[in-house]
């Protein structure tokens, strides 16, 4: 029987995305939502259809939900989302992924693992690019050593990344608060968009300047593989935009950027100066991970990195891989996850080869004394 998708936010830039990656590689019948605009065509018809679905309905939510076999959830920004559609999944037994990228959401989600089990639902968060396929790039990259003690992850997007105003605004709401990285065996508190970093990455990109930055995989990947360090760094091009966030995380009154207007408008002048810059900046995405550990009992290190020209796609074909297992049964364990701990290196690489996404890496090498600033 032909199994029915349901994409919460599907008209989005990174949701059209997702759907174009079903189409391809799935042969579901898909339900794309978004919050505004009537019914839409569809190239598609047999196998997708549009409708309104706003998520604080709670009697249409129930009712989309308890139509289909798998919820991918991509309406975000994840800072103002309570839960209610892991819950409804949970209530209808339909399985579940997100693209979650905010670390409070993920907690919650993460607390509902044994109400998940208990109603045999597969619940997979933080699909995507990063989180997501960065996820699963460290724990390819971990599989390689003995022991792994630090994993420092580096990223970097073109202009907007092309994913529009829902991305733009993710970013200024990460700027609200310090968070806790994990440092030496401890939870300390940094502050966002501080301590600037230079990281070479692969071109187009060159060298860029990077920070601090809040995402969940500083907890759950910490936790999964019992790190010590895990650092977390975030930088855009041109390097115009990173003072300018810097400016607004560090220079701005706090209690500022905790009032949603403020957010509203620098989403909305950010969102303008990127459809200027993006037609030479690129909207592409790009991933530098280094982790240090050792290898029979000798200290080492493990590097591996991976661009895109196009953030959005790369973003679904990191949730689209996981959709894909879980229609096909694949990927069937109840409870939630993220990434990490759910899908194997064995499945990523060969759902990477299938999309034409190419990691490149270096294998372990012994590493006399920790690695200075690329």
């Amino acid at each position: 029987m032909t199994k029915r998708v349901l994409v919460l936010g599907g008209r989005g830039r990174i949701g059209q995305a997702i759907v174009a990656d079903l189409l391809t590689h799935t042969d579901t019948i898909i339900m794309a939502t978004g919050r505004q605009g009537a019914v839409m065509s569809s190239d598609h018809p047999q196998r997708l259809a549009y409708q309104r679905l706003e998520l604080n309905q709670q009697s249409a939510l129930n009712q989309a939900i308890a139509s289909v076999d798998l919820v991918i959830h991509c309406a975000g920004p994840f800072h103002h989302r309570d839960g209610r559609v892991l819950q409804t999944c949970i209530h209808h037994r339909v399985n579940y992924i997100d693209i979650s990228d905010h670390r409070g959401f993920t907690e919650r989600a993460l607390a509902q693992h044994e109400a998940a089990q208990a109603a045999g639902v597969t619940a997979i968060v933080n699909g995507g690019i990063f989180p997501g396929i960065s996820n699963s790039m460290v724990r390819q990259g971990i599989e390689t050593l003995d022991q792994a003690d630090a994993v420092h992850l580096r990223y970097v997007v073109g202009g907007s990344g092309g994913a529009g105003l829902t991305v733009l605004r993710t970013t200024f709401l990460g700027l609200q608060h310090p968070f806790l990285a994990r440092l030496d065996g401890e939870w300390r508190s940094v502050l966002p968009y501080s301590d600037r970093q230079m990281v070479r990455f692969p071109k187009p990109f060159g060298r860029v300047g990077v920070y601090w930055y809040d995402v969940p995989e500083t907890l759950t990947l910490a936790e999964s593989f019992s790190l010590q360090t895990l650092t977390t760094k975030f930088g855009s091009v041109p390097d115009l935009y990173n003072y300018l966030t810097w400016m607004t995380a560090h220079g701005l009154p706090k209690s500022w950027l905790q009032h949603p207007t403020v957010i509203e408008f620098l989403t909305q002048v950010s969102y303008r100066m990127t459809q200027w810059s993006d037609r030479w900046s690129g909207v592409g995405v790009g991933i530098h991970l280094e982790i240090q550990g050792q290898v029979n009992g000798q200290p080492a290190s493990y590097t591996a990195t991976l661009t895109h020209p196009q953030t959005a796609i790369a973003a679904a074909a990191g949730v689209g891989c996981l959709a894909q297992y879980v229609l096909s049964q694949q990927l069937q364990q109840p409870g939630v996850y993220p990434v990490e701990r759910i899908l194997s290196t064995p499945a990523f690489e060969q759902a990477m080869a299938q999309r034409d996404i190419l990691i490149q890496r270096s294998l372990p090498s012994v590493t006399p004394e920790s690695p200075k600033d690329h």
